[in-house]
């Protein structure tokens, strides 16, 4: 189908497809370094991935170094439309020199923010509180050990000044995470203890102001992972309250729920209480395993909720996955893709008819409506965008997939 008749099939629905092209157009996603290498980074220091975080899979093609990621990256964003940004870990430096986690500076980042300077690329960032020997006993801001407990404390400030300098030299301010992987194998008999630290190190690393057109600070909860599956300190009640407390995003990682928990539910709820939200999405299939995200009911509902909820302006949306048994820049690309072909269909919903008869308790033209629109054609949507952004579709981008693929697989 062309597009102009695509154009006219939504609206007969009262559906504008330019405004929606249009709006599409300026939600960024922030993609991950992290699918590129497995999650191993540059540093220079042996250490384990640890704290539940583990990449499965060899396939040919691995980033070993910063310019063969950058390389990657820059292919990967060629096939995705629009303007997107880049969300980069502490362990991903790109330095001669051989700083530990308490001594990074933004000079180690430096090559990064040129590049994405180049690139028209904002930059998103992410302490590293895992991979580390200081960080084996899976306890890192909620140590016992005051020595521990102020390595990690002087990460998080040192993070947190990286990513205000890069958001004032890139003019676009820095979502800053903070995950630990801090929790226990077994039953503690203490929960309250942990609790405390981290919340006091926590305010230890954000103690001093920054600038909130530079950035902007976020915490992220888990349920549990491998080594902390009696309990994970850093919980979703425990960061909500943080969050609302002192002012901070909350991330809402796919991932890191209940299987049966609907993520996208929270949305609406949590933005009652937060100003701003993080997103981190994934696909967990059995546990926080992290595949690439596929076009499911679940990425859409996410979507859903966002437009029709009106939080795309208070939501930043993070890509967090990382297969190795597959291509990782077809990973990069599909993934992103999907979760843009989501908040198109999400743009392209006729949500005035549905929200009116919805308050009319109208369930069955509800039912009727939001089925009917199921057939509509949004991909000849979805290729009018592409075509307009010059990206690739179809067997075109296969295609293309393929022969980069070709071109790393050399790595060893």
């Amino acid at each position: 189908m062309s597009y102009d008749s695509a154009k006219a099939a939504f609206a007969d629905w009262g559906v504008d497809t330019e405004a929606a092209l249009a709006k599409l157009a300026e939600i960024p996603i922030s993609m991950h370094c992290w699918q590129g290498d497995d999650v191993v980074g540059f540093e220079k220091k042996p250490g384990n991935p640890g704290g539940g975080i583990q990449a499965t899979g060899n396939h040919p093609g691995r980033a070993r170094t910063p310019d063969e990621l950058r390389a990657d990256l820059e292919f990967s964003y060629s096939m995705i439309p629009g303007n997107h940004r880049l969300n980069l870990h502490a362990c991903y430096l790109d330095t001669d020199q051989n700083p530990d986690r308490d001594e990074i500076e933004f000079n180690h980042f430096a090559a990064w923010v040129d590049w994405a300077k180049d690139q028209g690329l904002g930059l998103d960032f992410n302490q590293t509180f895992f991979a580390h020997t200081k960080a084996d006993d899976n306890l890192t801001l909620s140590n016992p050990d005051q020595g521990i407990l102020d390595f990690w404390i002087e990460h998080g400030k040192r993070s947190r000044e990286i990513a205000a300098q890069m958001g004032k030299v890139l003019g676009s301010p820095v979502v800053n995470n903070v995950w630990v992987p801090d929790g226990y194998k077994d039953t503690p008999e203490d929960r309250f203890g942990p609790r405390k630290r981290l919340e006091l190190s926590l305010n230890a690393m954000m103690a001093l102001p920054q600038d909130k057109a530079h950035i902007l600070d976020a915490v992220e909860s888990k349920l549990s992972g491998i080594g902390v599956e009696a309990c994970t300190v850093g919980s979703h009640e425990f960061y909500m309250g943080y969050a609302i407390r002192n002012e901070t995003l909350l991330c809402l990682d796919m991932g890191h729920f209940h299987p049966t928990e609907n993520v996208a539910d929270k949305l609406t709820s949590v933005a009652l209480s937060v100003d701003e939200i993080l997103l981190h999405v994934s696909r967990p299939m059995r546990w926080d395993s992290d595949h690439v995200i596929l076009l499911d009911d679940s990425i859409m509902q996410m979507a859903q909720e966002l437009v029709s909820a009106d939080l795309l302006g208070r939501t930043h949306i993070g890509l967090d996955f990382f297969d190795a048994t597959i291509s990782r820049t077809a990973a990069w690309v599909i993934g992103t893709r999907n979760m843009q072909k989501a908040l198109l269909r999400a743009l392209l919903a006729p949500w005035e008819q549905l929200e009116s008869v919805e308050n009319q308790l109208d369930f069955t033209t509800r039912l009727v409506v939001t089925e009917e629109i199921k057939d509509l054609p949004y991909g000849a949507v979805w290729e009018e965008f592409c075509n307009r952004k010059s990206v690739a579709t179809g067997k075109t981008l296969a295609v293309e997939l393929v022969r980069y693929q070709a071109s790393v697989e050399g790595r060893s």
